[in-house]
């Protein structure tokens, strides 16, 4: 499950105030809200209830599936940079490369076993026979 999932899954006020709080907006064109204006849109006088909605477990794990986002935005960064300077040869970086290398096809592992087809029981298997 990745962010927009969960966030879809709240009531709209929540989703709204996490997008807003957190700057997740598609249209990055336009400016971010002021707490006015946003109170406005959701018909508040202030943040209060918000604010306390952030110390529940709903509000951290929804935090939790942000920063994993985040640190997969931030590692791509980081392996760009360790690359190049692997390529101009700095010690440490080719040892990190070697080190993130590994990392990244575990991760990938997990990651293609996501995308594998569910197989139903149900369903009979292809045998590649032909019937007429």
């Amino acid at each position: 499950m990745n962010i927009y999932d969960a966030l879809d899954q709240l009531p709209n006020e929540k989703k709204l105030y996490f997008s807003w709080k957190h700057d997740i907006r598609f249209r990055r064109d336009i400016p971010k809200k002021s707490e006015e204006d946003f109170c406005r849109e959701v018909n508040r006088k202030t943040l209060d209830g918000f604010v306390k909605w952030e110390k529940t477990t709903e509000y951290k794990q929804l935090l939790m599936l942000l920063l994993d986002s985040k640190i997969a935005n931030d590692f791509e960064e980081i392996y760009q940079i360790v690359t190049n300077k692997a390529k101009e040869g700095d010690e440490k970086s080719i040892r990190l490369f070697l080190t993130l290398h590994k990392e990244i096809q575990s991760n990938a592992k997990l990651a293609a076993k996501t995308f594998e087809p569910v197989h139903d029981d149900d369903e009979q298997e292809e045998d590649g026979l032909l019937l007429d």
